[in-house]
């Protein structure tokens, strides 16, 4: 089968690394996650990454805490799971890049639009954006929502612990309802947290659509690139 897109972002959470295990990085869950950004690569898709960090860190432990450091900490959170998973890649085979919005040259590239494009398009490399945009009080949705419309992305892939959206947490709640397909205005008016207001306007306004699902499913990335309905899409 073709795939439905050319060129996607894959936002998946720090959360989703940690797996049952809640912290640090399940490497059996990155493994898996790798696999599937594999077979991406292999169908011709051109896929970039946005990892969050709270499988390391949640913002502030203290109120004394000042609100900058707690974020800035946050930030290299995301850079150890981005340099996890690149590594992962790289050991199946997988050209991959990272590049981050904090300059660590060490490490990581800097984040360079040109530079994310030709890597993406001519190389055919994996491009996994660490450090969110490099600035406190904006989270790694809203960093998602902004480099897929800076790549041109055709839709954003949103690997959660949760296999789509779903009125009240599914866990807690036995009769929460689950969504196939919702409006912005309707994840805006029934306040569905799927993402942060910055990261769902961005994606409003640039016409950006979501597909929400679990990345323990089995090939869920794939299914989601050759159109098969799953998760939740949000347009």
């Amino acid at each position: 089968m073709e795939p439905k897109y050319k060129r996607v972002l894959v936002k998946i959470s720090g959360e989703a690394l940690a797996g049952e295990q809640g912290t640090g990085i399940d490497m059996d869950v990155t493994s898996t996650v790798a696999d599937q950004i594999k077979k991406l690569t292999e169908l011709g898709v051109e896929v970039a990454v946005v990892v969050g960090g709270g499988n390391f860190w949640r913002g502030r432990t203290s109120k004394d805490m000042n609100r900058e450091t707690a974020d800035y900490i946050g930030m290299l959170a995301t850079v150890m799971n981005a340099l996890a998973l690149q590594d992962v890649l790289q050991a199946k085979g997988v050209g991959c890049r990272v590049q981050t919005s904090l300059m660590m040259r060490e490490v990581a590239e800097p984040y360079i639009w040109r530079k994310a494009m030709k890597e993406l398009s001519v190389d055919h490399d994996v491009v996994i954006f660490g450090a969110g945009i490099g600035e406190p009080h904006f989270s790694t949705d809203t960093a998602a929502a902004l480099r897929a419309v800076n790549i041109q992305a055709d839709i954003i892939l949103l690997a959660k612990n949760v296999d789509a959206v779903y009125s009240d947490d599914p866990v807690t709640n036995p009769d929460a309802v689950r969504y196939d397909e919702l409006t912005y205005k309707e994840m805006l008016d029934k306040e569905l947290q799927v993402m942060d207001l910055t990261a769902a306007t961005i994606c409003k306004e640039n016409d950006m659509a979501i597909q929400v699902f679990g990345v323990a499913d089995e090939d869920s990335m794939v299914r989601a690139v050759l159109g098969e309905k799953i998760g939740t899409l949000i347009k």
